[in-house]
């Protein structure tokens, strides 16, 4: 029960974002270096994006490393100091109040990173065999506490100047620490486990994911290395060419895995990381685009495609691959084989599924359309159906988290 927590502030902290999105909707193509979208980001990196996959994670890393948990309350504490640590952050950014405030939602944030980064360190120590999949969360969660730690400081550089390099320079390499670091090597190591199971696939090809570990860990270390000392030019897209190579092996795996599936028909909620993989490989074009060209627009695109596109996407698939699986957990596995039970799907509205799919198409659809066209009309039209989206999902999360133990013939368990 100590992950429910993670996914019903996550919906809340994405329903948040959807509001607050549609409020600033002139500035999204503006310049990155602005108080509301410094807020923005920080909702959908912290608030959002890491509060889920922390929840997914504790959740997940007993199945992947076949032990308990190294320990609940440290996830609990975590949770606490992730959720306070994001607000004081968020409203600091908000307000632009540079400050003991912000610093204090900084060193949360670190404390909580710190926290997951033990946790998971220590259940994936205690097991005899090593997996890539546990190698990848280890070094995701690793890569989580750096990227804290250089937000930490960096929160405090706006206070007092000390760090003797550009500050939006730093901003690039704390951006690409959590976005090659944490999201996308614990979304390539829990990916690999979780897509062959649901499909019922598999690939023989498990080289590809060292490959996948090396290239990534290896293309972030030089860029991170390199533009500390020196400036950040266009020589940091051979770094980022390296972490796509690496990325393309996982791709090249999955779709592997796919081919020789046993499921031929693939679940409305597995879409959801197709739509997620295909906006991760849109985001690696952009890259070069938004280096290049000076209009904000692409580099706003960019962003746009990694927070809004590939992580959200595959977040709203894998909630209800995962979030009813939890919960039926808690309240039937010790029923299972003595009375009948409902299926953890009917636990969730599929309907509400479908619904939320297709409102997400139209609405990063829209959004995007709005974004290169910089037609803030077709913008807002496109951050309400946002909204629509974030609303469907949070009814759908609730639904879940709240289910009331029942039989299939209606009565309550007792």
């Amino acid at each position: 029960m100590a992950v429910l927590p993670f996914y019903g502030t996550g919906a809340v902290f994405f329903a948040v974002l959807a509001v607050l999105l549609f409020r600033v909707a002139g500035e999204l193509t503006g310049h990155h270096f602005n108080p509301h979208l410094l807020a923005l980001v920080h909702i959908a990196a912290l608030g959002w994006g890491t509060m889920v996959i922390f929840g997914a994670a504790y959740q997940l890393l007993p199945v992947i490393c076949e032990r308990d948990l190294y320990s609940v309350p440290f996830a609990v504490a975590s949770y606490v100091m992730l959720s306070l640590g994001t607000l004081l952050l968020v409203w600091s950014f908000w307000m632009f109040e540079v400050g003991a405030l912000m610093i204090t939602g900084g060193s949360l944030v670190v404390s909580a990173a710190l926290l997951y980064t033990i946790n998971t360190s220590a259940t994936a120590a205690l097991h005899q065999h090593s997996s890539v999949q546990r190698a990848f969360m280890v070094s995701s969660a690793l890569w989580l506490l750096i990227t804290t730690i250089i937000g930490l400081l960096l929160a405090i550089n706006l206070r007092v100047t000390f760090i003797p390099r550009n500050h939006l320079d730093m901003l690039k390499l704390h951006a690409h620490a959590g976005l090659a670091g944490w999201f996308l090597q614990l979304i390539s190591g829990v990916s690999t486990k979780l897509v062959p199971m649901f499909l019922l696939g598999k690939s023989k090809r498990e080289w590809l994911l060292y490959v996948a570990l090396i290239l990534q860990n290896a293309g972030l270390i030089l860029f991170l290395s390199d533009g500390y000392f020196n400036p950040v030019t266009s020589k940091m897209l051979i770094y980022a060419g390296i972490v796509a190579l690496g990325t393309f092996a996982w791709l090249i795996y999955l779709a592997d895995a796919y081919r020789n599936r046993l499921r031929r028909k693939v679940e409305l909620l597995m879409k959801h990381a197709a739509v997620s993989f295909a906006c991760l490989v849109v985001g690696f074009v952009l890259l070069p685009v938004a280096y290049f060209v000076a209009d904000t627009r692409w580099t706003s695109l960019y962003g746009t495609f990694l927070f809004l596109g590939w992580i959200t996407a595959i977040i709203l698939g894998k909630t209800f691959k995962t979030l009813p699986f939890i919960v039926w957990s808690n309240h039937y596995r010790h029923l299972t084989g003595k009375v009948n039970v409902p299926l953890p799907k009917q636990l969730y509205s599929e309907r509400l599924t479908v619904y939320q799919f297709y409102v997400y198409l139209a609405a990063f659809v829209l959004l995007v359309a709005g974004m290169v066209t910089n037609c803030t009309a077709l913008i807002r039209v496109a951050l309400i159906a946002w909204i629509i989206l974030a609303a469907l999902y949070v009814v759908n999360v609730a639904k879940t988290i709240f289910h009331k133990p029942m039989m299939t013939d209606g009565n309550k368990t007792q």
